[in-house]
Formats: C-alpha cells, structure tokens, sequence
C-alpha cells in the first residue's frame, strides 16, 4: 500500500530533537555524540536538484538493500552499521520508532575519505561522453570503436571529487594521489575494483547488470581503519540494468532513476531549480522499479509496514 500524500510528505523531511549534523539530498544525518543516526528519506534527486514528490518508501526500500550489501561483504572491508534494528536504538529514539522502522541506521562515527570510488564496468553517462571527446575515461584509454553501454574490456576506477551542491567531478587515478596518500589510493582503488566485481557477478546471477556503482569510506578517527561508509550498492548509487533487455547500442531500460531522468529530459526544464512536478505515473512506476531491484537482488520483498 503506498501511504497518503500526507503521511509520504512527513518523510521528505525529518525534523527530530537532535543535533542535524548534515542534510544531504535524500538523507538526515543527526549527532547522537558517540555516533550518527542516518535517516534515509523518500526525497529523490536527479540533475543534482531535489524533486517533488518524492517516491513513497524509496528510503526503506534502499536502506534495506544497503543492509544486505554490507552483511555479505563484511568479511572484506568493515562497514559503519552499528545497529539497525530500531528495537535496539537508544531509549531517547523511542517515541520516533515508527517513523525509523526500516529507513534508518545507527553508524560509527569516521573521517570521510574526500573522493568518491567509482567502478565501471560498461561504457555509460558521464564516462561516455568523455570517452567520445578523448577515447579516455578519467586519463585511463579505452580501445577504439566502443558502443554505448558496450561492456568493458575489464572494470576500470574511476575516482570523482566529492561536492555536497554541484556535480561531482571525475579525475585521475594520479590526481587522486595528489590528494590521498599513494598507498591508500591504490587500496581503494584495488578494493573498490574488487567489491564491484564481486557485487556484479552475484546481480548477474539473477539477471542485473550493474554497470557501475559509486564506493564512499571513512577512516576510524583513532586506529584509522579503513570503514565503508554511506549507501552501497542501490539503485541511487549505480545503474542497474535488466539483463534480458541489455543491448549495446543504446541506453538500456534501467532499475534506477535513470527512468526519472529519461522523463525529466522530454519536459522544457533547463535543470535549474525548480524542477517540474513528477507525474503520479513516474512516481508509481520509479517506486515499482526500486521494489522490483530489491527483490531480484535479494530473493525477498523489502520490509515496508
């Protein structure tokens, strides 16, 4: 059942008693002191604007899958998850458990590491057009002759600045030892390449393609250990695409908010906020996508109460 236009739009913005130490497009972040409360939203974002409606349960549906992502390669990279279950939150996050029951996490407090970790492995959105321009992607040359959404030779790290407005910005594997220590640059360059290759042959299995996906970690402020951090593996911070459409050639039918983005490319908007209104029928039919990714990926339907 999708809620009402009034219960949905108390999830687009929490407004809870606690520090706010940071609202980002589409999460809450408050400062419980010895550690974070994220609290993932129904907002949803595309050409870096924040649209309206959001997507009913669109923050449950991905922190979920975020959950299992990290349960099963935990044995690779610890993860920030401190607690999930809201019946084990602290008593001060009692009287809110309705409204954090499923879209929200409990997580370690660590110095993010100012890069993105992207990994891509088939030829799509920003990395193709600087492949068109150059025949490279973030300095790293791609063989000749490359169709869109063609798959790659081999996944490639593609690292991206990190801009809390604005577009994140790609740069090298060399740039981004200018801003990293050499040594951890090429661990998250080597883990990042990793988790990916891992995560796409699991989806694969069960008929996605994950044709790219974004990595944040952190580091433990005092042992600085190296903590994977944010959202994983969902449809927000990668393109899922079915595997019984894929075609290279042309931009694939997609899990994601790429059909968001598609709709907002026929209308006149200039990307400038504000963004047109969605339609009921994008909002039904982009809630159907998230449900459909997480079932196929997981084998079970997300807990949405």
């Amino acid at each position: 059942m999708i809620p009402t236009t009034r219960a949905q739009e108390a999830l687009l913005r929490t407004d809870l008693p606690f520090p706010l130490f940071r609202r980002g497009k589409v999460r809450d972040v408050y400062d419980l002191g010895e550690s974070f409360l994220f609290v993932a939203t129904d907002r949803i974002s595309a050409f870096d604007v924040v649209l309206s409606p959001g997507i009913p349960d669109k923050g449950k549906i991905l922190t979920q899958l975020s959950n299992f992502w990290f349960d099963r390669f935990s044995a690779d990279v610890p993860h920030h998850i401190l607690e999930r279950n809201v019946d084990r939150f602290p008593p001060e996050l009692v009287p809110y458990r309705e409204l954090l029951a499923g879209r929200s996490v409990l997580v370690r407090k660590t110095e993010p590491i100012p890069v993105e970790c992207v990994a891509r492995g088939y030829i799509i959105g920003t990395g193709w057009k600087d492949y068109q321009k150059s025949g490279r992607v973030c300095g790293i040359p791609l063989p000749a002759g490359l169709r869109l959404a063609e798959k790659l030779p081999e996944p490639i790290f593609t690292p991206a600045t990190k801009n809390d407005s604005g577009h994140d910005e790609n740069i090298s594997f060399d740039q981004m030892c200018s801003v990293l220590p050499s040594d951890l640059a090429s661990r998250l360059r080597d883990l990042t390449i990793s988790l990916y290759e891992r995560a796409a042959a699991y989806a694969r299995e069960r008929g996605i393609i994950i044709a790219d996906t974004k990595f944040e970690f952190g580091l433990d402020p005092k042992t600085k250990e190296l903590i994977w951090i944010d959202e994983v593996l969902t449809p927000d911070s990668s393109r899922f695409w079915p595997a019984s459409s894929y075609e290279p050639g042309m931009s694939p039918p997609s899990y994601d908010k790429q059909f968001v983005r598609d709709w907002l490319e026929t209308t006149t908007w200039d990307k400038t906020p504000p963004a047109p209104e969605l339609p009921p029928d994008v909002v039904l039919k982009t809630r159907e996508k998230y449900i459909e990714a997480f079932r196929v990926v997981t084998g079970r339907d997300p807990e949405l109460g």
